[in-house]
């Protein structure tokens, strides 16, 4: 990211750029930035493609014409997948471009082996783009409420980051849904966050595994009934109700091993501000009992998909055998 902010800043900018990742709110964020710093505003000499069934040849084609009263003719293509098949043609060009061409590829996932992917590499810049961890998050958080004149404290960044998860796209929405409710004062509060933030789906399901750990089945059906009424899929909430078990199952062995908790959370993929829940949440159960709960969600899944039992029932049983 910072190679590509030189770029744009010295205004000697190449020909390729590939932006892939899982963080789509910062590929979205380079991508109009190379947009803007190529293109310049001139929209007739700009093109964006987007999806699969792209035609390499087209754009091709389309490279080699030369831009109208322009330096540059820029296409932005977007997840077109050509990174993992079908881009031969186009890494070939790339390797030999028209001195007038610039490209922007913007990808989710590619495939470093492909014929594309080192074409790029070679002729230009490549940048991924992982998800942040959680100390960038807490500053980019803390930066966006200072530059609203808003205070808010290093614990309720936590708490706002426990409910709304680590995308940066909805801590962006959810941010400024926050700004709005506080307008006129100059603190948020986790009041403020109850009041307008949306608690993920996950945090849902942690609740639910809560209330079946403390043997709350009321409570934990009320989570589940809720889900439903959100129109979450039963069989996505088994999923995740599973990914939850297997979660507690291998905190609960990592501690077993003496494990700390930054160590933990590069082995198990939680970000690390949320081992500590899991930890204690997995402490609630033997580890017999969470194999047998994923052994339960199994069979709920067999029980739909062999039309025993619908989905909606399936994973209701589970929760009363358990909660």
């Amino acid at each position: 990211m910072k190679l590509i902010q030189e770029d744009i800043k010295s205004g000697k900018l190449k020909q390729v750029y590939l932006l892939f990742g899982e963080e789509a709110y910062l590929r979205r964020q380079y991508r109009d930035r190379l947009r803007d710093a190529l293109a310049g505003g001139d929209t007739m000499n700009c093109h964006y493609f987007e999806g699969k069934g792209i035609n390499a040849g087209e754009l091709i084609d389309l490279a080699e014409t030369l831009p109208f009263l322009a330096q540059r003719r820029v296409l932005v293509i977007e997840n077109s997948g050509l990174f993992k098949k079908g881009g031969e043609a186009l890494a070939e060009y790339i390797s030999d471009l028209s001195e007038t061409a610039y490209f922007v590829f913007v990808e989710t996932e590619v495939d470093k082996r492909s014929k594309l992917y080192k074409a790029v590499k070679a002729a230009g810049r490549v940048t991924e783009f992982s998800p942040q961890d959680t100390g960038t998050l807490r500053r980019w958080i803390a930066g966006l409420a200072a530059r609203e004149k808003k205070g808010i404290t290093d614990e309720d960044i936590r708490y706002f980051l426990e409910k709304t998860g680590t995308d940066m796209q909805n801590i962006r929405m959810e941010l400024e849904k926050l700004f709005c409710y506080t307008q006129g004062r100059e603190r948020i509060t986790a009041g403020d966050i109850d009041a307008v933030c949306i608690r993920r789906v996950s945090n849902q399901i942690f609740d639910m595994v809560n209330a079946i750990a403390e043997k709350k089945q009321k409570r934990a059906l009320e989570l589940y009934y809720d889900l439903l009424a959100l129109k979450e899929p039963p069989m996505r909430i088994l999923f995740l109700i599973a990914r939850q078990f297997n979660l507690l199952m291998q905190v609960k062995e990592c501690k077993k091993k003496g494990y700390d908790n930054r160590s933990i959370a590069e082995k198990t993929g939680l970000r690390d501000f949320l081992v500590g829940k899991y930890a204690s949440q997995a402490s609630r159960f033997e580890a017999g009992q969470l194999r047998e709960a994923l052994q339960a969600c199994v069979e709920a899944e067999e029980r739909v998909k062999t039309g025993k039992m619908n989905d909606v029932m399936s994973v209701e049983l589970l929760i009363m055998t358990y909660g």
